[in-house]
């Protein structure tokens, strides 16, 4: 470092020798005497004129110097050094022997290059710079401001929210448009971004937005289960951001800004009538952003992705993820649990214990304590589905009956049996209503032979007897047993001796 201004201050204002400056500043005197003399020249006083400065001082007293790193030295390219170390296992000793193969006799040595390269990456902005190693993380987020979207029918108006992610290595960024930001749309958007990204990262770092944290917490947040199901269909694992913490995911926050300027700020002047529509103009300009060259650094995201990213993402399973609603249920005491107005039928002895509901477009799976119990094809209108092996041994037996097994048991033991447990199958407005009291004259062929059993049956079809209790009697009275011809009702005389006039009556 120059010391002219001292060398002059000290021969001017303190007046001292040229050996007593060299003793002081550590000049050699031949130097000292060389620069006073410039000074003479240059009609130099002390003090100096307030518009002097070092920089200045140099080119006045040496013009034809370089000021700026020895030219000996061949400067490495410390942008693209910096992008270098985002690659896995990356090191800087590795990056230093390259840049000296490349220029063996103009290199610095190890400790000048990582000195260069410190103070090369404190000229940047001045913030806590996270490295991102390739492939790693994924930050997500929705943008602020929404879309409108005209119904074309109604004319009403429903603001479009607009996904982001953003890879952390290389930038690459992805949008899209969904009406909410529910479960299904939150997760929907994720698997659309990895088949975007044609991978998937280790992890994946959302804010704390209820679809995905059901608790936040500085330290140990609650995943919603449907979230943690896609982490584990993609063997990635989500670590949200601290509450309150906007640049533990400084990556989204500025994907979300760039896409509110570049793309929603573009399109404030179009109207949209579909959310196909909106997708697919987002989908243009966000091939634009991402060929978007950097301020700071070669290349752009498309490229960036190219080189680091892609190459160190994790394939995608072969089948990508499908949403499964879960909840907990209870088990009702009729051992049935209910999901959107329709109820499905667990193992009986499961009655008042909580499984855990599964439930995807095309099946409903209940689990107890991490193992399945129960599974039913997903229905989407009300009603029961009931599983016979699910029921009571009793309930079983009950379930077996239908009107069309009483009817061939009536048949098999008489016409006349079959035309009465008819008719009060249909006399009522549910057949279940009847099955008792058909069981019961059924059952009595056990006590009575079938022929007796018709020719009960036989009479209170003809008398309109629909009582259970009425043909027991006919039975026990032996009615059954007459002649046909007894059954006639006799004319009797009202001409008889011991039938009094009305003369007898006072």
């Amino acid at each position: 470092m120059r010391k002219i201004k001292d060398i002059l201050r000290l021969r001017f204002a303190a007046e001292l020798s040229i050996r007593q400056i060299h003793e002081s500043t550590r000049t050699s005197v031949g130097a000292i005497q060389k620069l006073l003399a410039k000074a003479k020249k240059l009609g130099l006083s002390w003090p100096l004129p307030d518009e002097f400065d070092d920089h200045q001082l140099d080119q006045l007293f040496y013009p034809a110097a370089d000021t700026r790193a020895s030219s000996r030295f061949q400067i490495p390219e410390w942008p693209t050094i910096h992008q270098e170390l985002k690659r896995k296992d990356m090191t800087k000793q590795l990056l230093w022997e390259e840049y000296v193969q490349q220029y063996p006799s103009r290199s610095y040595s190890y400790s000048q290059f990582c000195d260069r390269y410190r103070h090369w990456c404190g000229q940047q902005k001045r913030s806590m710079r996270q490295t991102h190693k390739v492939g790693e993380k994924c930050f997500v987020d929705y943008c602020g401001p929404t879309v409108p979207i005209i119904d074309a029918t109604t004319g009403e108006t429903r603001g479009a929210q607009v996904f982001v992610g953003v890879l952390g290595a290389s930038n690459y960024t992805f949008a899209e448009a969904t009406f909410t930001q529910s479960l299904p749309d939150w997760l929907g958007s994720h698997v659309r971004m990895f088949e975007f990204f044609g991978g998937c990262t280790e992890l994946v770092i959302p804010d704390n937005l209820r679809s995905g944290v059901s608790k936040a917490c500085r330290y140990d947040p609650d995943l919603n289960a449907s979230y943690q199901q896609l982490a584990e269909h993609y063997q990635l694992a989500v670590v949200p951001a601290r509450p309150y913490k906007p640049k533990d995911k400084s990556k989204a926050e500025v994907g979300v800004q760039i896409v509110e300027r570049w793309i929603l700020a573009r399109l404030r002047h179009h109207s949209f009538f579909s959310l196909a529509e909106l997708n697919q103009c987002i989908r243009s300009l966000l091939d634009e952003l991402n060929q978007k060259p950097f301020k700071q650094l070669p290349g752009n995201r498309q490229e960036a992705f190219e080189q680091l990213d892609k190459p160190a993402l994790r394939p995608l399973p072969k089948h990508p993820y499908r949403y499964v609603e879960i909840k907990r249920v209870k088990v009702n005491i009729d051992y049935h649990v209910q999901h959107q107005k329709h109820h499905y039928s667990v193992p009986h002895q499961y009655v008042g214990e909580t499984l855990e509901l599964h439930a995807s477009d095309t099946l409903v799976t209940l689990y107890f304590r991490q193992r399945q119990v129960a599974s039913h094809p997903r229905k989407h209108r009300p009603g029961t589905t009931t599983e016979t092996a699910h029921m009571p041994q009793r309930h079983q037996k009950h379930q077996q009956w239908t009107p069309g097994r009483l009817k061939n048991w009536a048949k098999d033991i008489g016409p006349n049996v079959l035309l009465w447990v008819d008719a009060q199958l249909k006399s009522k407005q549910h057949p279940e209503q009847a099955y008792r009291v058909c069981l019961g004259l059924l059952s009595l062929s056990r006590e009575y032979p079938v022929e007796r059993l018709d020719a009960a049956c036989k009479i209170a079809n003809q008398g309109g007897l629909m009582r259970l209790k009425q043909i027991k009697s006919i039975l026990k009275s032996n009615r059954d047993k007459l002649p046909d011809q007894l059954d006639l009702q006799v004319e009797l005389s009202q001409d008889h001796e011991n039938i009094r006039g009305p003369q007898n009556f006072h």
